[in-house]
């Protein structure tokens, strides 16, 4: 009887032992979530563990550079010298909302995987404007700020009518004439306003139309006007035309950051700024530039020269000694 009772006592002395003190090579990993990335090293430290960094992540509920999550989970029990993998936050990632307008659906997704955005809605209409698959509108509008993961919602065009049918303009107001050409869902593309002496039209007639009345053209074609400046105007020509230009991407310019842009409109007055300003890359503006004469628009970006735009050409006859006015030679387009 007194040997079982102190082999008893023994084994349950051992229990104690082993129940308050465990083996020094085991340690029971405590919770590192909502301490700094340094303090959750050195306490790992402390506790014979390493650590490693295995993945970060977005969150609206821990700051950049806290972990947010850990393996193995808290109140594992493993060997010191086990890994002890972090996930840190990275804190709410804002981001400027991209342009998409006018693009591809090829080009939407090429957008939304770089800024880690997804697809929301998409809502697809009818439009002679913007071409069949390529993006009217979207929301979040252009360079708002949004958060990576958020869902973009567009609206998409599914094409217009196939052709449409060019109406007689000639002899109208150019007002009515615009007014007629949305009507019929004809595009109205350059105008150019000429002086055509004292037998002329009077001011703001359209004299002549780049494509006859009664031609069918496709909804997207554009017919050019000329317009009378009046019989008591004599001189150049005055062209008013619509530009779309989209902001290129400099190889030395980090993703989010602006451009110093400048729209030079070149024509027989001189030269002028159309747009001088910061856009980011990619961005599209959309604006009627109005020049006299031979004329270009000319961008720069970060004062580099780019691309330029010919408005039109005028022969040189017109202008006057000593003026000073762009080469009519051809050349390309941004």
């Amino acid at each position: 009887m007194l040997a079982a009772f102190v082999g008893v006592t023994v084994w349950f002395g051992h229990q104690i032992h082993d129940f308050l003190l465990p083996p020094v090579d085991e340690v029971t990993i405590p919770s590192f979530i909502g301490q700094t990335l340094g303090d959750a090293n050195n306490a790992a430290e402390r506790m014979h563990l390493t650590s490693q960094v295995i993945d970060h992540a977005t969150s609206d509920r821990y700051p950049k550079g806290v972990v947010m999550n850990q393996r193995p989970d808290a109140g594992t029990k493993v060997r010191q010298g086990r890994q002890v993998g972090f996930v840190v936050s990275d804190g709410i990632v804002t981001r400027l909302m991209p342009d998409m307008r006018y693009q591809s659906m090829r080009e939407v997704g090429l957008d939304l995987s770089r800024t880690r955005l997804q697809l929301g809605r998409a809502t697809y209409v009818k439009s002679d404007v913007v071409p069949e698959g390529h993006v009217i509108a979207q929301d979040p509008q252009p360079l708002t700020n949004v958060l990576e993961g958020d869902k973009v919602d567009l609206v998409i065009s599914k094409g217009g009518s196939q052709f449409v049918r060019v109406p007689n303009f000639v002899n109208m107001k150019i007002d009515g004439a615009r007014s007629l050409a949305d009507k019929m869902g004809v595009k109205i593309g350059q105008v150019v306003w000429t002086p055509l002496g004292k037998k002329g039209p009077p001011h703001g007639v359209v004299a002549r139309q780049s494509i006859a009345p009664g031609t069918r053209i496709g909804s997207y074609d554009q017919v050019s006007l000329q317009v009378s400046a009046g019989p008591n105007e004599s001189g150049y020509l005055l062209r008013q035309v619509r530009v779309l230009a989209s902001v290129p991407t400099p190889q030395d310019v980090n993703p989010g950051e602006s451009v110093k842009l400048t729209l030079r409109v070149r024509d027989a007055t001189g030269e002028y700024d159309a747009f001088r300003g910061y856009a980011q890359p990619g961005q599209k503006l959309d604006f009627t530039v109005t020049a006299i004469g031979t004329s270009v628009v000319d961008m720069y970006v970060n004062d580099v020269l780019v691309g330029e735009t010919r408005l039109g050409n005028e022969p040189p006859k017109v202008y006057d000694q000593g003026k000073k006015s762009p080469s009519p030679e051809p050349s390309e387009t941004p």
